[in-house]
């Protein structure tokens, strides 16, 4: 089990920051060797868990931040958080493991193909369940390489079946010897790379790159990202908070270099330090610094005892044109699930401001912005990480708007991991991304994932960048993961098949 949570642990090193993708192949290459090894469901099971708690605990040992920032009241949890996310998450690698040793596949290449369908479906199954928590996929490892560019054919989680069953069929190679299984290594092994190679080669065919052009730039419309970099700890401080404030209104004032005076200015999530229903002076402060210039900003706002964590859209005359309300809310982090029991227990959520949490609002829109900036695909935060819901818009948007506070990640691979599936979803979506973060990364994001332009994590600061062209729906866009989610359970089933009826 020692061997097996290292393994998980090397596992990680494939996400941001660090970004080592051969490292994720190699130890999940090892985790399926041990896998193979196993005597038994239950043994397997055991060492799938320990793999897995190895690697969540690696790749989200950020979770502890949230709770070091106000560490006198709530710094006792950090060490329970981290191990209780970590152990419960491993639950789905353990229980995929149990399943692939249950099928009893034969011999050959089938167990390491049953643990490798077992383990991509167990990666799926966590990105839905108990409101979903895909963070830290498999298949994220590749952001950055250029297999990324296949997530606009087969989603994230087709990443990471092709990952894992690049891995595992390494690793029947190794213990079987049997060579006849090199071509199928060495087509998984193309798959992962030669189409991105391809992709890197042909980007002005894909109607971005990752810089646009002076000519193009001038062209297309200009967006001004406000990172006020408020820590954590004295974001809501009386004083610090008007600093913080003004320091935004002074970002959005500030002279366009060139002349050009930006089409939109966009603030991070819970950007102005008053409920919406309160902030009219402050709202007339925006519009005057904007100049007629749309504004988009984070606020909270109340409504009939409920609270909302919301974006805003100021048009250029200065009105309130749109509201959002955020859908997907962190469970524990902005709502309190049971709250009667979690009263009782003196428990409360950490970045709701009000009552035991905000209210979820009735679902993804599409806020339009106007002019040449077309239509936008609201996202507040940890609804970024959520692939099969960027895909619920009412309608095709022109580009992605995520406003977040990453604070609360810290300054190491939190905030990291962020941005990267932030890359991800434009490429997927084939829509550009406008990320805006209270700490950074604030950023713009091609269709292609490339990061054209971007605020450094942990600075004050503003960026003018130009709004990089939509593609035409990706593939995946228009699928979903229903085809990846299909082929997995038809190969299970397959495997199950030929290897339960088996005798013995």
């Amino acid at each position: 089990m020692a061997l097996a949570a290292l393994a998980g642990a090397l596992a990680a090193a494939g996400q941001a920051p660090l970004g080592l993708a051969w490292a994720t192949l190699v130890a999940l290459a090892a985790l399926c060797a041990l896998q193979l090894g196993a005597r038994g469901p239950r043994e397997a099971a055991w060492l799938g868990w320990a793999g897995g708690t190895g690697h969540f605990a690696a790749a989200l040992f950020w979770i502890v931040e949230p709770f070091l920032v106000d560490a006198a009241r709530h710094g006792w949890m950090a060490p329970f958080a981290l191990v209780g996310l970590a152990g419960g998450l491993a639950l789905f690698w353990a229980g995929a493991c149990w399943l692939a040793a249950w099928l009893r596949p034969g011999s050959g290449a089938a167990p390491a193909l049953a643990w490798a369908a077992a383990l991509a479906g167990a990666e799926a199954v966590r990105s839905y369940v108990l409101t979903g928590f895909p963070w830290a996929l498999i298949g994220h490892v590749w952001v950055g390489w250029p297999a990324m560019q296949l997530s606009a054919w087969v989603g994230p989680l087709g990443l990471t079946a092709l990952t894992v069953v690049t891995a595992a069929l390494a690793a029947a190679l190794a213990f079987s010897r049997r060579w006849s299984l090199l071509p199928g290594l060495g087509a998984c092994a193309a798959l992962l790379f030669v189409p991105g190679l391809a992709a890197e080669r042909s980007a002005e065919g894909a109607g971005a790159q990752a810089v646009l052009p002076a000519a193009s730039a001038q062209a297309r419309p200009l967006v001004r990202l406000v990172q006020p970099n408020a820590a954590q700890h004295l974001k809501w401080d009386p004083e610090h908070a008007l600093r913080f404030w003004q320091r935004q209104i002074d970002f959005t004032a500030a002279p366009a270099e060139g002349g050009r005076r930006p089409d939109l200015v966009v603030w991070p999530e819970t950007a102005v330090p008053w409920l919406l229903e309160r902030a009219g002076a402050a709202l007339e402060r925006i519009a005057e610094a904007a100049d007629g210039v749309p504004v988009v900003f984070g606020i909270q706002r109340t409504e009939g005892g409920r609270a909302y964590n919301s974006l805003a859209l100021l048009d250029a005359d200065g009105s309130l044109a749109a509201v959002y309300d955020k859908h997907h809310l962190v469970p524990f982090g902005e709502y309190l699930p049971f709250p009667g029991l979690m009263a009782r227990l003196g428990l409360s959520a950490f970045t709701a401001q009000a009552g035991y949490g905000y209210t979820p609002g009735p679902g993804p829109v599409l806020l339009a912005i106007g002019g040449d900036l077309g239509q936008a695909l609201p996202l507040i935060c940890y609804e970024a990480i959520f692939p099969h819901e960027v895909l619920a818009a009412p309608g095709r948007a022109d580009f992605i708007l995520q406003i977040t506070n990453d604070a609360w990640f810290g300054t190491l691979a939190g905030p990291q991991q962020h941005l990267a599936q932030a890359r991800l979803r434009a490429v997927e979506t084939g829509l550009p991304v406008v990320r805006v973060a209270n700490t950074g990364i604030s950023a713009v994001i091609d269709t292609r994932g490339q990061v054209i332009g971007s605020l450094p994590l942990g600075e004050a600061g503003y960026l003018d960048l130009a709004l990089p062209p939509p593609e035409r729906p990706t593939i995946y866009a228009r699928a979903g993961d229903a085809p990846v989610i299909l082929l997995l359970t038809v190969g299970l089933a397959a495997l199950a098949a030929t290897g339960r009826r088996k005798p013995g």
